[in-house]
């Protein structure tokens, strides 16, 4: 087929596609009505994926989310099965030394793991770091939209922590779950104001590549395993 020949045809279906209008996206299946946002939602709520307005639908969407991207969940519901849970991945991982910070919630079970600790609040050799079989931190919050965990330079041990060892786990108390992405970023402007952490990170699965043949490879540019400890009882509150 003659180049110009080829180029009319494209530049044809181009014109033919924009004179159809594009349907609205994430309608739901009752009518083709969108999903009703709270007064949380920013007005760009509608072109997100719709999210459940009661907490337990959106843990629910939020550990689907998770699992499906090849996170650990692991919900917690006392002190005492954080604490057990956590030491079962040590065990079973055979952990030697973590990387953590000062968590603001779950560090009476990090401690009990009685395991050398490098501590990335502190002064700290990235070299030691890169030895270091887990990092251990908090998280800003849960989103429960997508299964991510937003973490930032400020509340979650640094940029490194999460990044260098081969296993990430998150460490979140059940009030640091929000619905959506505009809740995230909220959620960030009430906490911090203008003076925003100079590193955010939207952590949802481990890190992963698809670019050969689309087969996906886990831990290609970070950590190959990411276990999210979702502690859903009422006994704290976040520092």
């Amino acid at each position: 087929m003659p180049p110009e020949d080829s180029r009319s045809r494209i530049l044809a279906r181009i014109r033919e596609a924009l004179r159809k209008a594009a349907p609205p996206r994430h309608l739901n299946q009752h009518g083709g009505h969108p999903v009703a946002a709270s007064p949380l939602r920013a007005e760009n709520s509608q072109w997100l994926p719709p999210v459940p307005d009661d907490w337990e639908g959106q843990v629910e969407l939020f550990a689907k989310n998770a699992i499906a991207l090849k996170a650990e969940w692991m919900p917690c519901h006392s002190p005492k099965e954080l604490t057990e849970n956590l030491q079962q991945l040590a065990i079973s991982s055979r952990w030697l030394q973590i990387g953590t910070h000062s968590l603001p919630f779950g560090q009476e079970a990090v401690d009990f793991l009685s395991l050398p600790q490098l501590r990335t609040d502190l002064p700290f050799a990235t070299q030691e770091l890169e030895r270091c079989d887990v990092g251990i931190t908090s998280c800003e919050c849960l989103i429960s939209q997508t299964g991510s965990a937003l973490i930032s330079s400020t509340n979650s041990g640094g940029r490194a922590l999460s990044v260098l060892p081969p296993h990430h786990v998150v460490i979140a108390h059940k009030s640091q779950l929000v619905p959506d992405l505009n809740e995230a970023f909220r959620s960030l402007r009430v906490r911090y104001g203008d003076n925003l952490p100079p590193y955010l990170s939207f952590i949802t699965g481990p890190s992963r590549t698809g670019d050969i043949e689309r087969i996906l490879v886990l831990g290609a540019h970070g950590p190959k395993r990411l276990s999210i400890l979702f502690a859903s009882y009422s006994e704290t509150s976040i520092k």
